[in-house]
């Protein structure tokens, strides 16, 4: 009998259903013990159906292949609007089929490999078509890494290798009463009262950090390397500019993009988002500290 796994993740039930458990079960998902849930709700932002059985769709269309920094990505559009993606490791070995209709709302994928090649497919297709579906319900997924402080989440964005895990962790050594909410991909989402709040994920990237946890978006920090420790206020161009490449998205799809560009400029309505310019200090964590908090 397939087995259905609730779990609720920023506010938003999701459904995980495995049709066989010989070599697919919860155990490839981990990072998701703390998320996991009753189905209390038929509000179900989306589906994913695990089926070994699962073929390639026969008529597909490339429309890109992307490196995700874990291994390769391939995506074809399918006649009926939704996609088909191949997920590959960093030994582009081929991991997961995954197929999910327009909103990503029904999913279903093919595992392929050992348990280690199964979880890494499965993680990245519950990433994947969880931030795509979101985007429909005013919610993304943000490459960042983030402190709790206060009441108020405070995420640091930045290219990969910049420096946001270090500032991170110079917030937990040098100010008093701070936590990691998450190290790579906590969630964004403008709830009814028009406001953003942040939320941990299950998935932080090399930092084992999976919170159910949530707080006000308090401000994002851009994190740029330099000689000497400065800070400065963004305008709202040059912030939408900064937010909008650490949000996971589809350029090439413009319903989801139009989504994903509404919601960030929703958020640059309300947060405050700046540029540090930093060494790796405490000095730089002291004058981020005093700048940002509210």
């Amino acid at each position: 009998m397939p087995r259905n796994n609730f779990f609720l993740i920023a506010g938003h039930l999701i459904c995980v259903r495995f049709v066989d458990t010989t070599a697919n079960s919860m155990s490839l998902l981990p990072s998701f013990g703390a998320f996991q849930c009753q189905q209390g709700s038929d509000d179900i932002l989306l589906t994913l159906i695990v089926d070994d059985t699962l073929q390639p769709a026969e008529n597909r269309k490339l429309v890109r292949k992307f490196d995700t920094g874990n291994g390769d990505t391939l995506v074809y559009q399918l006649p009926d609007g939704g996609y088909q993606f191949i997920i590959r490791d960093v030994r582009n070995r081929d991991c997961c089929l995954l197929i999910a209709n327009r909103d990503f709302s029904l999913c279903r994928c093919a595992l392929n490999g050992d348990w280690v090649m199964r979880s890494f497919g499965l993680n990245d297709a519950l990433m994947l078509v969880y931030a795509f579906a979101g985007a429909f319900r005013n919610t993304i997924l943000v490459h960042a890494s983030t402190i709790l402080y206060n009441g108020y989440g405070y995420p640091f964005i930045a290219e990969s290798g910049t420096g946001k895990s270090t500032h991170s962790s110079l917030w937990l050594k040098h100010i008093e009463g701070c936590e990691l909410m998450n190290d790579d991909n906590p969630i964004v989402r403008i709830l009814d009262d028009g406001l953003p709040y942040i939320y941990g994920s299950p998935w932080s990237g090399k930092t084992p950090c999976y919170r159910p946890v949530s707080a006000k978006l308090g401000a994002i920090t851009r994190i740029e390397r330099a000689t000497q420790n400065s800070i400065e206020a963004q305008r709202p161009v040059q912030a939408f500019a900064s937010l909008l490449p650490a949000c996971s998205s589809m350029k090439w799809d413009s319903v989801i993009y139009n989504h994903l560009c509404d919601i960030v400029s929703r958020i640059i309505e309300t947060t405050p988002i700046y540029t540090l310019y930093c060494l790796p200090d405490k000095e730089a964590a002291l004058l981020c500290h005093k700048t940002i908090v509210r």
